[in-house]
């Protein structure tokens, strides 16, 4: 079974940082793109940022682009979410996710993820 744990989330300021983390059991990350996504209250869930496998390519959304940082450490079986310059719309549960095929494209549709954390809070206030 797939466990991926996220972490990092907290209250902070708006224009402060803070850095995610998503931990997977041995293996499980390895050879599958792997994603952010999150979810405001009241609002549907939206893709925030992906990597590949390897960890060379990146991509993001609008929203975050030049803000967030996403990264993977697979000897760690570990991806991160670096946030910088945070704002009251970044407010929302992050849930990291996995590919549902390995060695795939990162795609922005929650329905190409298979397995999910249980996600972690970030507020942010003004």
């Amino acid at each position: 079974q797939v466990q991926l744990v996220e972490s990092g989330g907290g209250t902070v300021q708006a224009g402060d940082s803070l850095r995610l983390s998503c931990a997977g059991s041995a293996d499980i990350v390895v050879d599958y793109t792997m994603a952010w996504f999150r979810q405001a209250a009241g609002k549907e869930r939206e893709f925030v940022a992906a990597v590949t496998w390897s960890g060379r390519d990146t991509f993001y959304a609008d929203s975050v682009r030049g803000r967030f940082t996403i990264s993977r450490d697979n000897g760690a079986n570990t991806m991160y979410l670096q946030m910088n310059s945070l704002k009251r719309e970044d407010t929302a549960i992050y849930c990291c996710a996995r590919h549902r095929r390995q060695w795939e494209v990162p795609g922005a549709a929650a329905g190409e993820y298979g397995s999910w954390g249980r996600g972690t809070q970030v507020t942010v206030s003004s």
